[in-house]
């Protein structure tokens, strides 16, 4: 069932979740692997914190794993569009501790943001038990609007990819997989680097150069690996938090690494004016400390291939069921696909 060559895109039943599916079996066809949906709920209260519609009677675990099942069906639907099949899982029990495991199995795990409650808010909602900052596997997180409630558009070709990098580890390994991301797609890569603001050395152009100069070597490998990738680069004063969300709105994908406890998980999360995950309008992938700290445990790193992280067998992972369901129908898909994104075109 689960293989070093698939996603795993989490649904709970609400647009943000579709729109995530979109976007995984999208980049599953065009990278050629395998895609597993997984629907999580918990009991007695899941009609409240995991569903993100009005169900049948709480405390039911029939009828709630009823429910996945067609929230299931209709997410295998949407990826039966892009030509994918998928095979499904249901998750019961905590999500959060649950999809921290199941990250040991996959390449990537994509979630949608901005839903109203639901698995977003469980997987997303603070940064002591959020996904993306404890992960073992990268995380993509899928905006479904802006801060004004607007939907915003997916594009079926990620032509512009942004990173943010700087001198740690967890910034080259950014900058790593980004450009991989970047050559898959034959996208123009982005990378920023931002200059915090320092008492006495605000503008100084010693300390931009010197940034600069940082940015050069950390890009020269890059460079050498992937001679024919368009590559800009891009040195900007303040917080990287706003180079970022800016970069959002011109890229259809933006890198960042993460640390884990502090580092950039308080450029991720942090409060509500701040945090990237919160404001960025297009798809955000967040390579997770654990995944760095694996990474280096291979000799030979090599961006696009996993890390050496010790899988974990679904039967030791309590709560993961597969199932099989049937594929709900391509008019109920179609009108899915016309509810989180007007502009989509097949």
């Amino acid at each position: 069932m689960i293989n070093d060559k698939a996603i795993l895109v989490g649904v709970d039943g609400s647009h943000a979740s579709y729109k995530a599916t979109w976007w995984a079996a999208n980049y599953a066809k065009h990278a050629g692997l395998t895609l597993q949906i997984v629907c999580a709920y918990s009991l007695p209260s899941y009609a409240a914190v995991s569903f993100d519609a009005t169900y049948t009677a709480m405390g039911d675990d029939n009828a709630a794993h009823s429910d996945a099942q067609e929230i299931l069906s209709k997410a295998k639907a949407i990826a039966d569009e892009q030509g994918v099949e998928a095979a499904t899982l249901i998750v019961t029990g905590d999500p959060a501790s649950v999809f921290v495991e199941l990250s040991r199995n996959y390449n990537l795990i994509v979630i949608g943001n901005r839903g109203k409650g639901g698995l977003a808010e469980r997987l997303l909602g603070t940064t002591s038990s959020s996904l993306p900052a404890y992960a073992y596997c990268p995380i993509v997180v899928v905006p479904y609007t802006d801060d004004e409630g607007n939907p915003m558009h997916l594009n079926n070709t990620i032509t512009k990819v942004a990173v943010g990098s700087d001198e740690s580890k967890w910034g080259i390994k950014a900058l790593e997989i980004a450009a991989d991301f970047a050559a898959t797609w034959d996208a123009e890569l982005d990378v920023i680097s931002a200059v915090p603001k320092m008492q006495g050395v605000d503008g100084d152009q010693g300390v931009m150069d010197a940034f600069k100069e940082d940015l050069d070597v950390r890009v020269s490998p890059i460079l050498e690996k992937y001679p024919n990738l368009k590559l800009n680069k891009s040195v900007v004063p303040g917080s990287a938090v706003d180079a970022l969300t800016k970069a959002s709105h011109t890229h259809d994908v933006v890198v960042v690494g993460s640390r884990g406890r502090g580092g950039f998980t308080g450029l991720l999360f942090g409060s509500t004016s701040q945090g990237l995950l919160q404001h960025a309008v297009n798809p955000v992938y967040v390579v997770p400390r654990k995944y760095v700290e694996a990474a280096e445990t291979r000799l030979d790193t090599v961006p696009s291939s996993p890390a050496e992280v010790p899988t974990k067998p679904i039967d030791d992972i309590s709560g993961v069921e597969e199932v099989s369901v049937p594929t709900a129908g391509i008019e109920q898909a179609h009108d899915i696909e016309s509810a989180i994104d007007p502009l989509h075109k097949s």
